[in-house]
């Protein structure tokens, strides 16, 4: 029963950070272009080596 004193306060901090960084990456931007990674690796950019 000691054991439970300990975890629960220890398992809602760990929630309540994995909720600030999850808000942080929200408000940072982090989620605003899905789709660019996926469509950016079919374009071939690279200079092509010299003679």
């Amino acid at each position: 029963m000691t054991s439970l004193l300990l975890l629960i306060p220890l398992a809602l901090f760990l929630g309540g950070c994995g909720l600030a960084a999850f808000l942080w990456a929200l408000r940072s931007g982090q989620f605003d272009d899905l789709e660019g990674a996926a469509h950016r690796i079919l374009f071939d950019d690279d200079e092509p080596p010299r003679a």
